[in-house]
Parts: C-alpha cells; structure tokens; sequence
C-alpha cells in the first residue's frame, strides 16, 4: 500500500472565502486531497469574508459546492464529516487594519492547539483591485516575516498590462520574499500539461527530433464553446489576449519551447521558460496585422439553442471592440526554433471546448512510392490534448490492408483516463498540494510575468490605437472570423482539429 508523503501542518486562509473560486475549486480540490491521503495530517481551512456564516452553516454552504462542481460527487468514502471539522469561517471587513488581528490569533490558536508552527498558506480568491490592499495589510502581521513558513497565493489576472503587472510585482515584493509569493496559472496544474516535461525530456524517441530541423510548424489551440458567462464587467477590461493568451497559452508555449534543464529544481525550470519568453521575437506595430488576428462573435445558434452576441450580452458596451477571440504567429529566435511557426489561437463561441497542442513533423521523401500512395500522405503529427479528454496521439503513415501499396495516416493514442479511471486530479489539486509543500516549480516568477507582457504588449497597444471596422466577425459554432483561417494558410498551413468525441 502506497503511504503519501504529506505536507507538514498547514494554515490556509482563504481570503474570498464566501466567493465563487472557493466554492467551485478551492475546496473541492482540498477535499479531493484529504480523500487521497495528501492533505497535511494537521490542517486547518479559514474562509475569509463579509457575510455572516457560523462555521456549521459555512461548512453547510461548501458542502453543496462539492456536491455540485467536486469530480467526486457527495460525500465520497464518507469523509466530509471529518474533513469538515477543520474548515472554519472568519467574517472580517479586509479593508480594516484591525480586522487583521483575528488571523494571528487564529494562527497562535492553531498553533497551541498542534504543539507545532504551521506552514501558513494566505490564497487571494478576491478582486485584482483588492489584492494591493490585503498584500500590504498582511504584510503587518508578525507572522507574514517568516519566509520559510508564510506564503501568499495570487490569482490572476496578474496586472492589467506591463506597467501594472511591474507595479504589483514591485509592491509585492517590497512586502514579501519572492519565494514566499505564489503566482497561480491554473493551467500549469493539468496533468497533460505537466507531461509535456516528461514526454519530452524522459524519452529519447522524442527529444532528438524535438526542433527545427524536424519541426515544420506548432500550432497551440484553448477553445471554448461558453460565452463570457455573466463576466461581461470583467471581460470588457480583459478580452482573449490578456484573458488567455498573455498567461495560459504563453505558458503553455514555454513548456513545449523550452531547453532541458539540469534539474527540476523550481528555479532552473522556471529560468528555462523565462529564456523562451525573452527569445520570442518582438512584433513590430506595423506588422501586427499580418501576424496576429482579433474577432468578435455575433448572434447566433450553439447546440440548437440561440445565444446572443458579445454586444448583447450582460454588462458588455453595445459598441464594444472587445476581443473574443485572438490568434497569433510567434517565431522563438534560438538555434532549437528559428523559423518555426508557433500558430496560437483561443476564443469563445467556438465549435468544440478544447486545449490541444500539436506539433507538426516535416514531411518524409516520398518519392519512393507509387503516385497512389502519395494520394493521401499526411505528416507525421503528434498532438497532446490537455482538455476536456486527456491524451496524446502520435500520427504516422501505414500501409492499407491489401495487394496494393496504399497509405493511410493512422493514430497511436495514449488515453489518461485508462490509468486514473476518471479520477485523475484537477489542476487546483496539483497547484494547492505544492503550495502547501512549498514547490513553486508550477507559479509564475515576478520576471516570467513581465516577460509574458512585453510579447503581447506590441499587440495590445495596435489594437487599442485601431478600432476593428467589421465587429461581430464570426458566428457561434465556428472557427472564429476567416481571417484566423488566412494567418495559417499564407504559409501553406491549416488548423489542426480534433473532435472531442474522436475515440
């Protein structure tokens, strides 16, 4: 029987407690830990907000959170009544400096209570705006000097563009050590996407090949079949690059450019990544139009039902130039990828919800072969998808049954679910679990940040100053607007799909 290495006590308080992030994420994931054995043997959870909970309705309220978002459904093996024990609520007005001292009470509460000084974790599920606030208010508190002990988590988005990510970063760090601030990329939690290190750099089938003498083009796509939800507030100060691109596709990017490090250790990994982002070739204003392209979705039908467009959605300005949907080309001027293409796209209101990264191999000498066999000769692919399926697919050519030499692309296919039985952990499992152990390996460094920012900044700053003349550009269940489809096919390229029922 396996015995998990647990992490050493832990505090959590969850600022945003009685907030949607925690109800739907934060706790199920905790809960999911304590059913697998991975939460620390003391633990103590402290919601954070203004509503007026007693901890029996607080724990009420969360329950149904679980029962509602958790991937195990109701009280799993029995445990919430344990696991419920030492979940606690704490109303407090954040905006108080006095509010602060029912923290550290709690903690020297806890910390009697353990005969032991606990790891303390401070997760910010609140507002963008009121992170400063609470960073600098819990910078007072005694026990946020420990480095070793206290950490803060940060939800993104993690500033509005350059200069406020460096404001924020500056403050931050002004505050805290860098190794005590926790920079979350849900992201970087999924279990495919943390296999890209292992797929990689854990088989010599792949790693020799893994450049630009065998890698024509990549092409990275995070689809979303939803609108903006009711977030319209939000997304109008947002839109598809900032909201995805700047953080979760640009991260996602690094792990696939990225060179092998000589250890894991978080530091080496995340300067790999910062080394990427810093050789993304910089995009000249009067060349963003020919390398990256904006839509916007109207009205329309998804699944049989008719949706509105962005403009007639909730909170949305019915002029509004707000992208929802963005694609780019990206080259990586180093010896591994000079000229290689990086094709990224996202959006709303697209046909399928997906997030797949694929790579696309030169293709083979062909000339051998009779002209039938060329008829449908594809290159060699290999595609990981990251969500909602998990798997990875390696396409290759085989010959057709029969007398004659006909070839056909055919898939090998390496399903997760095989292995977890679709219990596999979910990105805030991962991020949460490391947190708790102190691993920052998978949370963004204050220079990755702002790396990040100067690629889209170009991009950001021509749109901004050249207001699009055909929004809406595309109707719910497509691709996005046709322009997306010209950016990859000026190079003799199209987008690689792939149905999320394809078994």
């Amino acid at each position: 029987m396996q015995t998990n290495k647990r992490p050493p006590a832990s505090l959590i308080f969850i600022f945003g407690g009685s907030g949607d992030l925690n109800f739907r994420k934060l706790i199920p994931a905790l809960y999911n830990l304590y059913i697998d054995d991975w939460m620390p043997e003391k633990f103590a959870i402290v919601g954070i907000g203004r509503k007026d909970f007693s901890d029996e309705s607080y724990r009420d309220r969360l329950l149904e959170g679980i029962q509602q978002f958790s991937r195990r459904k109701g009280e799993q093996n029995g445990k919430w009544a344990e696991f419920s024990k030492s979940v606690h609520y704490l109303r407090m007005d954040a905006e108080k400096d006095a509010s602060y001292t029912g923290i550290a009470d709690k903690a020297r509460e806890m910390e009697k209570a353990w005969g032991t000084h606990p790891n303390i974790l401070f997760y910010l599920a609140v507002a963008p705006q009121l992170v400063p606030d609470i960073a600098t208010k819990l910078s007072k508190v005694e026990l946020c000097g420990d480095r070793k002990c206290t950490r803060i988590v940060v939800e993104k988005p993690f500033g509005h563009d350059l200069q406020s990510a460096h404001e924020l970063n500056k403050l931050l760090t002004s505050l805290f050590s860098e190794e005590q601030i926790y920079r979350i990329d849900h992201y970087l939690g999924k279990e495919t996407v943390q296999n890209l290190l292992a797929l990689r750099f854990a088989n010599a089938l792949f790693e020799p090949i893994w450049n630009r003498n065998y890698i024509e083009h990549v092409q990275i796509t995070a689809a979303e079949t939803v609108g903006v939800e009711g977030r319209g507030g939000y997304y109008e100060t947002s839109g598809a690059l900032r909201d995805m691109v700047q953080n979760h596709i640009l991260q996602i990017l690094c792990m696939v450019a990225m060179e092998a490090p000589v250890s894991f250790d978080a530091n080496e990994i995340r300067n790999k990544k910062v080394d990427v982002l810093n050789a993304i070739r910089r995009i000249n204003p009067e060349d963003v139009h020919s390398v990256a392209v904006r839509g916007q979705y109207g009205e329309g039908w998804m699944k049989g039902e008719k949706v509105p467009g962005y403009r007639q959605e909730e909170s949305v300005d019915k002029n509004s130039n707000t992208e929802t949907f963005a694609a780019v080309k990206f080259y990586i001027d180093n010896w591994r990828w000079q000229d290689v293409p990086f094709y990224v796209r996202t959006g709303k209101r697209l046909r399928e919800k997906n997030t797949v990264i694929s790579l696309h191999f030169r293709p083979a000498p062909h000339y051998a072969f009779p002209p039938e066999a060329a008829e449908t000769w594809r290159p060699n692919r290999l595609t990981i998808t990251v969500s909602p399926e998990m798997d990875i697919r390696i396409r290759f050519q085989a010959k057709r049954l029969g007398q004659t030499m006909s070839l056909d692309p055919v898939d090998m296919i390496y399903k997760y679910d095989k292995d977890s039985q679709g219990h596999e952990p979910e990105a805030y499992e991962t991020l949460l679990l490391d947190a708790m152990e102190g691993n920052p390996t998978l949370f963004m460094r204050a220079d990755q940040v702002e790396a990040a920012w100067k690629v889209i900044t170009p991009i950001l700053e021509t749109w901004q100053t050249r207001p699009p003349v055909d929004f809406p550009n595309y109707v719910p269940n497509s691709w996005g607007p046709e322009d997306a489809e010209a950016l990859i096919a000026r190079d003799g390229h199209n987008w690689a799909t792939l149905s999320v029922n394809q078994q």
